[in-house]
């Protein structure tokens, strides 16, 4: 018999939540057969078996969570695979595996762990595109809330969404409901994207927090031990901005300029060790709004990318987001992050710094002011913003100094 424990998932988390499984105590696998699904702080993953044999036990239900390399499934490995070594762990790049059952499969694989005197390769999968038959419908977890409140069957669902994902539209077309949540609710603001769908909500019931915010109780408690923060708050003029820039572009080109001006913001900062690590390449990680939580993914280099490129890469990570099938390597390493809150609500704000980084610009939604100009007054257009540095490494000065740089690329026409 042989264990096999929850492999680490390379997303500096401790556990993850099993989904569902693909296999059943008894059941004979093959080696890269999906044992599992299981939703971490960013994506829903498929653990496949680093085996080939019997099923004899499994560890949790769906619902449950479990903890990084906890036992996972017990095997009763045939002649052949209990004579054979462990496979090794492939790459971490897009992959292909040929199954009875399954069809071609495209994943990352994300982890490798020892165990026992061995190392077993133990992959996880992304979900990518895949189609495993009836039983394994990829849907987020508030969709199948909306499918169970609607006692609509998700494998009879036509998924209409990235990468074979059904949708809530999907079950509410199958289910023959129109999507009421236009009539009832008021019109979206002029600026930032629509309202997500959102999980039922059930008053009066201690629910315990999972996936993306689970990860965010753990991130924020770190930062809250570990950052003397200190915020900044300013405007920038855009009045004299030629017709079609695009706003998100521009503040990551700004905040580029920014780390040129002062690179002790674009840095990681050891407060233990008193150590600062300062990067010239900017990787940029950007908050994203979604239905189960915040969710921050990384643009790697922005300073060395074009306008169009640079947009191409928003939609992109954007998207992989929403639909929980961004890479665990898009997640990790940001050196400064952007917080475009406004895109909602709000003017200025306390945006936090999650070390080891040592700072986090929160940009506001755009205002008209009234500006007093060579003796009048006009009109002009402007965004607001806020900085937040951790000020055990970082001194008021640099920080105004940095922000006087966004604030000036801002300013210009183009």
């Amino acid at each position: 018999m042989k264990t096999f424990n929850l492999p680490d998932l390379g997303e500096g988390l401790q556990e993850a939540e099993i989904v569902n499984w693909h296999v059943q105590q008894g059941e004979v696998v093959k080696v890269d057969q999906p044992l599992v699904s299981v939703e971490t702080a960013k994506a829903v993953v498929d653990v496949p078996s680093p085996w080939a044999g019997k099923i004899l036990k499994l560890h949790g239900q769906a619902g449950d969570i479990i903890p990084t390399h906890a036992p996972l499934a017990e095997f009763d490995l045939d002649g052949e695979a209990a004579d054979a070594a462990p496979a090794k762990p492939a790459a971490p790049q897009p992959i292909e595996a040929k199954r009875e059952v399954v069809a071609e499969d495209s994943g990352t694989v994300v982890g490798s762990m020892p165990t026992g005197n061995d190392v077993v390769a133990e992959t996880a999968i992304i979900r990518k595109k895949q189609n495993q038959g009836p039983v394994h419908v990829k849907a987020l977890p508030s969709v199948r809330i909306l499918a169970k409140q609607l006692g609509v069957d998700l494998t009879n669902c036509e998924a209409n969404g990235k990468n074979g994902t059904v949708t809530a539209d999907d079950v509410r077309r199958l289910a023959g409901v129109e999507d009421t949540t236009a009539a009832r609710a008021p019109a979206p603001a002029a600026r930032g994207d629509a309202p997500l769908p959102r999980a039922a909500i059930k008053y009066g019931v201690a629910e315990p927090l999972r996936g993306p915010r689970r990860a965010m109780h753990a991130s924020m408690t770190r930062a809250r031990n570990e950052v003397m923060e200190c915020t900044l708050f300013d405007d920038a003029d855009i009045h004299n901005w030629l017709p079609g820039q695009d706003v998100s572009v521009r503040l990551i080109r700004a905040i580029v300029a920014g780390c040129r001006a002062e690179p002790e913001l674009n840095a990681w900062y050891d407060g233990e060790k008193l150590q600062r690590t300062l990067h010239e390449r900017v990787d940029l990680a950007m908050a994203v709004d979604t239905p189960d939580g915040l969710i921050v993914p990384v643009l790697r280099d922005v300073g060395r990318k074009n306008p169009q490129q640079l947009r191409a890469d928003l939609s992109r990570i954007k998207e992989a987001t929403r639909s929980r099938s961004v890479a665990p390597a898009d997640m990790k390493d940001a050196t400064i992050t952007l917080s475009n809150f406004g895109m909602m609500a709000g003017r200025y704000a306390t945006p936090v710094v999650v070390p080891p980084q040592v700072a986090i610009l929160g940009t506001g939604g755009l205002r008209y002011d009234v500006m007093p100009v060579m003796g009048g007054i006009e009109v002009h257009k402007r965004i607001p913003l806020s900085i937040t540095f951790d000020h055990r490494c970082i001194t008021g000065g640099t920080a105004c100094r940095w922000l006087a740089a966004v604030i000036a690329d801002l300013q210009k026409a183009q």
